[in-house]
């Protein structure tokens, strides 16, 4: 029973730890890669970012993430956030620069270009503002 309960505990950690490693390299990532640079270029300096990756097929991404996109930008206004939204299916090279993997994905950009944060599927308009404030 203890050996169970043991290495029911390791597995968690060694999940939450690859997810940690698994979340930090998608971020590095999208900030080195040429699809990175294309995009990162397009956001106002000083102005902290979401990048909303989704797609048409994706209804979580229409009826549950934009909405809340667009709650945190009534919320935070047009000097709080920009949120930049791309269509996965239109641009699979942006997409696969920045690594994502399952739609919708959400990466927080700080004020100084640099992504900080990865969601994978729906997020919160809270969560995404705590995100926001941790960046800057």
């Amino acid at each position: 029973m203890i050996e169970r309960i043991g290495i029911t505990v390791l597995l968690i950690v060694v999940g939450f730890g690859a997810y940690a490693v698994g979340t930090r390299w998608q971020t590095r990532r999208a900030s080195r890669s040429d699809a990175g640079d294309e995009l990162l270029s397009t956001l106002r300096p000083g102005v902290p970012a979401v990048i909303y990756f989704w797609s048409e097929m994706c209804a979580p991404c229409k009826t549950v993430q934009k909405p809340a996109l667009v709650e945190l930008e009534r919320d935070l206004g047009p000097d709080g956030v920009q949120v930049v939204a791309v269509n996965a299916m239109d641009r699979p090279d942006l997409a696969n620069g920045w690594g994502v993997l399952g739609l919708p994905t959400t990466f927080i950009v700080d004020s100084t270009g640099q992504p900080r944060h990865v969601n994978h599927g729906v997020t919160r308009a809270s969560q995404l503002k705590h995100q926001l404030e941790s960046v800057n």
